[in-house]
């Protein structure tokens, strides 16, 4: 069975609006398969660190069974940016030139609200585990990343995740650690069933699975970082998921301590 996720590349083609709310500056555009996407810039400020775990910690989740937007390679053409009259844009296409990542737009979804939608335990438990697992740093009261589309929930924006490699990817300290974090996340009242999906996203998350997603990385994304080849940061990615899964107890247990605080 062939575990790695396809993901197909679209080029593209028109840039529609930006979306402000996004601290990345992400933008709306068109590709030429005449879909629109959700745009995430190799050129915005965390670079190309942010598109890895975007795409790293998204593929997990659609790994895990939870609703995931689409993740397509987005090729930018040089050409692209030099008709947009806003500089700020303009700078950022240029410095996004080559291979970004997108998410499908799903049109006329709203953002997730826990006063106005209960997410039921199982999915709640998974949502959390998922977000400890990658150090998800993004889903808050006050930034949910969740959207509801056609009365289904969907996770967006992961590109906070996976934080270590902001620091010197040291992972063997960090994937041993708890997730303190934790106890801002949205769901984390909803999540009374936090050990059944800690058995059941080991089961899933095999390391054949794991290498199988981080093997999905670009090397072009990988090329930052003069101190270890594409290759050998991809053996990071995995040492550190596997080994944070290994001993998810630690995360877990954090998980349930900060439950048990809030209800």
């Amino acid at each position: 069975m062939d575990l790695q996720p396809q993901l197909r590349t679209v080029n593209v083609v028109r840039y529609v609006t930006p979306l402000r709310e996004g601290g990345s500056l992400p933008a709306l555009v068109e590709a030429d398969d005449d879909f629109l996407y959700v745009l995430k810039f190799r050129g915005a400020g965390q670079g190309t660190k942010a598109l890895v775990a975007e795409l790293i910690a998204g593929e997990i989740a659609r790994a895990l069974g939870l609703r995931l937007p689409e993740l397509v390679f987005a090729q930018l053409d040089e050409a692209f940016g030099r008709t947009e009259p806003d500089e700020e844009i303009q700078d950022l296409l240029r410095a996004s030139e080559g291979l970004n990542l997108a998410l499908h737009y799903l049109s006329g979804a709203i953002t997730f609200d826990p006063l106005i939608t209960t997410v039921d335990p199982k999915t709640a438990s998974m949502i959390v585990w998922l977000d400890c697992l990658v150090t998800n740093v993004d889903r808050t009261v006050r930034n949910t990343n969740m959207l509801i589309w056609h009365k289904e929930l969907w996770l967006i924006d992961h590109g906070a995740s996976l934080y270590f490699h902001h620091s010197g990817m040291n992972w063997e300290e960090q994937s041993k650690r708890p997730f303190v974090q934790v106890k801002d996340h949205v769901l984390l009242p909803r999540a009374s069933e936090l050990e059944a999906a800690d058995a059941l996203a080991k089961q899933i998350l095999t390391l054949e699975r794991i290498e199988a997603i981080v093997s999905t990385v670009p090397d072009d994304w990988l090329t930052d970082n003069l101190d270890w080849s594409p290759d050998e940061l991809r053996q990071i990615y995995v040492n550190f998921l596997t080994t944070r899964i290994a001993t998810s107890d630690v995360f877990v247990h954090e998980a349930q301590h900060a439950r048990k605080a809030l209800v």
